[in-house]
């Protein structure tokens, strides 16, 4: 089992820049290929971004060059660095590690671009 908490959500206005923390444990972190998604109002759940054991990275086009995914392994963190936000970022963020079926998932923090 792998048990999983964001935290780093809240209300910014549109061009700022937020950065959401996943903490993991119960398995080797290193190891793990880590995911956020995010889900928005009446929308289906969304892959964002990835980074692979190595630290390849892999991002949805509506964010690339605007998000980077990162990891800690010393932490047993990943990140999600988000700039220039657009409205149309708002939604719930969630860390994943397995993919969207058979995966492990956070709670998920609310994301909202408003001015």
């Amino acid at each position: 089992q792998v048990q999983l908490v964001e935290s780093g959500g809240g209300l910014v206005q549109p061009g700022g820049s937020l950065r959401l923390s996943c903490v993991a444990s119960g398995r080797i972190f290193s190891a793990l290929v880590m995911n956020w998604y995010r889900q928005a109002p009446g929308k289906q759940r969304e892959l964002v971004a990835t980074i692979t054991s190595g630290s390849t990275t892999n991002y949805a086009d509506s964010v690339k060059g605007r998000f980077t995914i990162s990891r800690d392994n010393a932490k047993n963190t990943v990140y999600l660095q988000m700039n220039s936000l657009k409205p149309e970022d708002t939604a719930v963020y969630y860390c994943n590690t397995g993919g969207l079926v058979y995966g492990h998932w956070g709670q998920g923090t609310q994301v909202t671009v408003s001015s």
